[in-house]
């Protein structure tokens, strides 16, 4: 096998890997916690949603690339083609949406309330989660309805023009106009995402300064601790987004300027926009304390259990 295939299916191969196994984690502890705590959080349950998204996008883009990478061919058929494609284009848009939502949660969480409109809102807004996950899974599955219309399984033969090759499916828009109207929309969708984003976390950088000013020097209180931590790890969450979508978006806008894309662009595009997705469950296992503490919890079971069947196998020798 060539030395820059090796290097690209291990790329992708721990990209996948790593990514499904933390999100699996982050995805089990709140289970552990909604089983013992009878309810999430409002928090817990949009990091908990965007932990299964990027599971979702993982597993219908990640995998795949990884498989056909490694010389595996004929993965699917049109109708696999089409039920993949649909999914990853549901489960990215659900990563970029529920991230934005988080920040505008807790940007309206810290905010002081400065009026009747504001302290209904902080009210209101827990009760408002579900409902809004609901609407997003609607409205995204409405939005990307159009991409099974377009995704084929891979023929024999050369990749036609206005083609993206994914390896294990084709996306063929037919004509340069159909590439470029989607290509326009998905950025223009990711675009108000992330500028609702970037606002929501510069409010919050803005709160957790004015608020270290005030308090320093003085003891915190645990509430405001909790808070504080919830809101810096939303703003790094928005931060490691935007990193990795200005990557992919610089790559993209290149794909919509060439008739035929190389097939090194293309994967190059498929890592770096899954960046996010295998490296956000890292950045909630090592910040948020309750999921840490389940596995920890479950790590320290496991030892102890080990350390009882070696005690029983030695006494039965014995």
């Amino acid at each position: 096998m060539d030395l820059c295939v090796t290097i690209k299916g291990v790329s992708f191969l721990l990209q996948a890997g790593l990514g499904i196994l933390a999100n699996t984690l982050v995805l089990l502890a709140y289970v552990h916690i909604m089983l013992t705590d009878a309810q999430l959080q409002p928090v817990d349950s949009i990091l908990c949603h965007l932990a299964f998204a990027d599971l979702l996008l993982l597993l219908t883009r990640c995998v795949p690339q990884t498989m056909t990478v490694f010389g595996m061919k004929n993965l699917l058929d049109d109708a696999g083609c089409k039920a993949v494609i649909y999914t990853y284009r549901i489960a990215r848009a659900l990563s970029v949406c529920i991230t934005c939502m988080l920040s505008v949660f807790q940007a309206v969480t810290v905010a002081p309330a400065a009026g009747p409109l504001l302290s209904g809102l902080k009210i209101r807004l827990p009760r408002l989660v579900v409902p809004t996950f609901v609407m997003l899974w609607f409205i995204n599955m409405a939005v990307c309805i159009a991409a099974p219309f377009f995704s084929v399984a891979p023929r024999n033969g050369t990749v036609p023009p206005f083609t993206l090759n994914l390896g294990f499916c084709h996306v063929d828009f037919r004509d340069n106009l159909s590439y470029v109207i989607n290509g326009v929309a998905v950025s223009v969708r990711d675009f108000a995402f992330v500028g609702v984003m970037l606002g929501s976390s510069s409010y919050i950088l803005v709160l957790l300064h004015q608020h270290g000013r005030k308090v320093r020097g003085m003891r915190r209180s645990q509430g405001a601790t909790m808070e504080t931590r919830a809101a810096k790890t939303v703003v790094m969450l928005v931060v490691l987004y935007v990193v990795f979508f200005g990557i992919d978006n610089i790559i993209w806008i290149y794909m919509l300027t060439v008739p035929q894309v190389p097939p090194v662009v293309a994967d190059m595009r498929v890592f770096f926009s899954s960046c996010y997705a295998s490296l956000s469950p890292f950045l909630i296992i090592s910040s948020n304390k309750k999921v840490k503490a389940r596995m920890v919890c479950a790590t320290s079971s496991d030892q102890e259990r080990r350390a009882e069947d070696s005690k029983d196998s030695k006494a039965a020798k014995n």
